[in-house]
């Protein structure tokens, strides 16, 4: 019976449990470029900018969460008839709550820093808030880390003690019961989403603005010889950074908050937390110089790799034929 209900189980679940790996391997290979690529020019003695420390913290928060949220989706699927799987799941869903809050905190402090650095606002709390952050970019990204480890240790506090106490559902998680309703769901997604949300959001429409106003002014001015596809280049930079913000707030929210209400959890947004974030940082190689450059070096010595053995190959085939 038991090897009928897991079958039905793998069958059910098919076409995530293949979308689940190749997110997975997706993942991995992008994050561990950028890492791997600006932790390099670090230990080489060449210069690392602001946005090279976060973007290298964007990576390892999400390789983190990616690996987790994977190891929880297998999880959830296979293993949640017994109890020690609810202690498991509980530890690992408060990892993946640790990166997947230091992933959206820092891509919030990511769209700040782009806001200073591109838009030209003259106030002085603008031009203190510009120094400021480009020379404690580093204390930043700390305390980022930080705010997510106590949000994550709070609620892995909770939940472990509700797993501890028998207060969770004892079946699965896409049975209808009132033990299954947590309050620390909305408290995850409102302290771990909400806030860096709305900081994002804020820096983003003053980019923009400040984009929109100076691309105007250049317009309505007579030195028609200013190219302006730098401004629309940093424009569509802004644009798809908030709409990834937005995109990926509405699908973190989307869970807990349909949890708490219906107790469910669809599972297909597992595989949308995973393949989402490799998207954005897809988008950051191509979007900066350093790393689209570096990839091109990658991609053209694995061509030149793959050809050499493919002609290898026809070579020894020829010397056998000939023989």
């Amino acid at each position: 019976m038991a090897d009928s209900t897991e079958g039905h189980t793998c069958v059910q679940y098919l076409h995530l449990l293949v979308l689940a790996p190749i997110a997975l391997v997706a993942g991995l290979v992008i994050h561990s470029f950028i890492i791997s690529t600006n932790v390099t020019d670090w230990w080489k003695g060449r210069s690392v900018t602001p946005v090279d420390h976060i973007v290298t913290s964007l990576g390892i928060s999400r390789m983190c969460a990616q690996c987790a949220n994977t190891l929880y989706f297998f999880m959830d699927i296979f293993s949640l008839s017994r109890l020690n799987s609810h202690v498991t799941l509980v530890i690992i869903g408060s990892v993946y709550d640790l990166f997947s809050h230091a992933d959206i905190w820092l891509t919030s402090l990511l769209s700040i820093v782009f806001c200073l650095k591109i838009s030209n606002f003259r106030t002085r709390l603008f031009l203190y808030l510009r120094g400021m952050i480009a020379h404690r970019t580093v204390y930043l990204i700390g305390a980022s880390v930080f705010f997510s480890t106590v949000n994550s240790m709070l609620t892995f506090l909770i939940s472990i003690t509700k797993v501890s106490n028998g207060a969770t559902h004892n079946t699965t998680i896409k049975n209808l019961s009132p033990d299954c309703m947590h309050t620390n769901s909305i408290y995850h997604a409102a302290t771990g989403a909400i806030f860096p949300f709305l900081f994002s959001c804020i820096s983003s429409v003053l980019l923009f603005t400040s984009l929109y106003h100076h691309i105007t002014k250049m317009k309505m001015s007579s030195n028609l010889s200013i190219s302006l596809e730098t401004y629309y280049s940093a424009l569509k930079l802004v644009f798809f950074t908030f709409l990834y913000n937005t995109i990926y707030f509405i699908s973190y929210t989307a869970g807990p908050i349909l949890y708490y209400f219906y107790c469910v959890h669809p599972d297909w947004l597992f595989i949308v937390l995973d393949f989402i974030p490799v998207l954005h940082s897809s988008y950051l190689i191509y979007r900066t110089a350093k790393l689209r450059s570096q990839m091109s070096n990658v991609l053209q010595n694995v061509t030149d790799f793959l050809f050499q053995r493919k002609d290898k190959e026809t070579r020894e085939n020829i010397e056998v034929v000939v023989l």
